[in-house]
């Protein structure tokens, strides 16, 4: 349950009373939460997307790295990236970054890049992403992919309160928006996506949420993101946001001591972690 949220030791009054009110002791609070104004809420509801809205990286994401190394002949080795590997390779932000770190750094004598120059080096990693996002998009429209819990009813209570909701990804735009998608039209027509190379530096960097908030029109510290990793917290926090973090697969280890709370999931109805009136300056202010 909500006790599963984990509380930073000295932190500031705004932050230690968003984690106790965030946990499961304050229940309770909720009745009182209920009368509280929209004006307190957050102005933005900011979501990454892969490990946040949809648990991509194991079964999605690395599975079709794979694919396009072997389609492209890079390997005859259908599990070049393996399950624990690629945890530790998605500490690089970026689906091309990680590549060419990989192949740089840990097998710089493959044929496939070590014949090349630098600038077919780059094209290499263009190409194959482009062919990893096309097996992936592939993967998502066969349903092979869910949402996880509680996202659609988190989104729907940010839409039901007048709540902009966006995603910020450092995974290329047209697979984020087969994630979203996910969501139903209703929602995904109306939610803004900034993904991919939309700003030159990747998370931890907090460009991509610097540019969200710019054009949507809200102050940053009214924002509230939902992250996964430590790379988008601290990416988060740089832009001086709050950030609530659900653990995925890959980052239950990850270091989440500057979050303002951390929780297994969002959470389905009946089992919800925590609501969007939890996510209000009053329970962030109250200790």
């Amino acid at each position: 349950g909500c006790g599963a949220a984990r509380r930073r030791g000295g932190l500031a009054r705004t932050r230690a009373g968003n984690s106790a009110a965030l946990r499961g002791a304050a229940r309770p609070r909720r009745v009182a939460a209920a009368a509280l104004r929209n004006w307190d809420w957050p102005q933005a509801l900011l979501f990454d997307c892969d490990g946040v809205l949809c648990d991509t990286e194991r079964d999605g994401h690395r599975v079709n790295f794979n694919k396009a190394f072997v389609q492209m002949g890079v390997t005859a080795d259908p599990e070049l990236w393996g399950v624990e590997e690629y945890g530790e390779l998605l500490r690089i932000g970026g689906g091309k970054e990680r590549m060419t770190h990989y192949f740089t750094n840990s097998a710089p004598e493959t044929p496939a890049w070590a014949g090349k120059s630098e600038e077919g080096r780059v094209e290499m990693v263009k190409a194959l992403h482009k062919l990893k996002t096309e097996l992936f998009l592939e993967q998502v429209a066969a349903g092979e992919l869910a949402l996880r819990p509680g996202v659609q009813r988190l989104v729907k209570e940010a839409f039901d309160a007048d709540v902009k909701v966006a995603v910020c990804s450092t995974s290329n735009e047209k697979a984020v928006a087969g994630i979203v998608a996910m969501l139903g039209p209703a929602y995904a027509d109306n939610i803004p996506i900034y993904a991919g190379d939309v700003v030159p530096r990747k998370k931890p960097d907090p460009a991509v949420y610097m540019l969200a908030a710019e054009e949507l029109g809200v102050e940053a510290k009214r924002c509230v993101v939902v992250e996964d990793s430590n790379i988008g917290l601290r990416a988060a926090k740089a832009a001086g946001m709050r950030c609530v973090v659900t653990q995925s697969g890959y980052t239950a280890d990850e270091d989440f001591s500057i979050a303002d709370a951390v929780f297994p999931e969002i959470g389905d109805d009946g089992a919800e972690q925590f609501s969007l009136q939890e996510l209000s300056q009053t329970y962030f202010d109250t200790a």
